[in-house]
């Protein structure tokens, strides 16, 4: 029976009205979820490029230093010790920043990590759930 606006009550909908519902629904949700996908996805972007830029910048900043402090601290050293070892003493401290540097940056490129939009996913697969459920019922 239709009533006064065009529409049908809600036990009266024919299965090609629910079907073609549903698929509008699934339709947009599936936009939305692919929406929060492509957020997902710059925010880890955003986080990759700092754990890099961090990286790149440690690195750069280690080169800067050594350079400018590595004559000096020989030269200090050679006061004690011969040249050779005062730049091997000096070589192994750099070394061992230079790992410190590269484990906080490798922590940082780690946050970013897995490059897959995860709660979109999950978002997705919590729909799906809820549609087989509400379609078994």
């Amino acid at each position: 029976m239709h009533r006064m606006d065009g529409h049908r009550s809600g036990s009266e909908h024919s299965v090609g009205e629910l079907v073609a519902r549903a698929t509008a629904q699934m339709s947009q949700l599936v936009r939305e979820e692919m929406q929060l996908a492509r957020t997902e996805m710059a925010e880890k972007g955003k986080r990759a490029g700092l754990g890099g830029g961090l990286l790149g910048g440690a690195a750069t900043v280690a080169f800067l230093a050594v350079q400018a402090g590595i004559a000096s601290a020989i030269a200090g050293l050679s006061v004690v010790w011969p040249v050779w070892l005062s730049a091997l003493v000096v070589m192994v401290v750099l070394f061992l920043v230079a790992g410190l540097l590269a484990l906080l940056g490798r922590q940082e490129v780690r946050k970013a990590a897995p490059v897959k939009p995860e709660g979109a996913i999950r978002g997705m697969h919590e729909d799906f759930d809820e549609i087989r459920g509400r379609v078994r019922r």
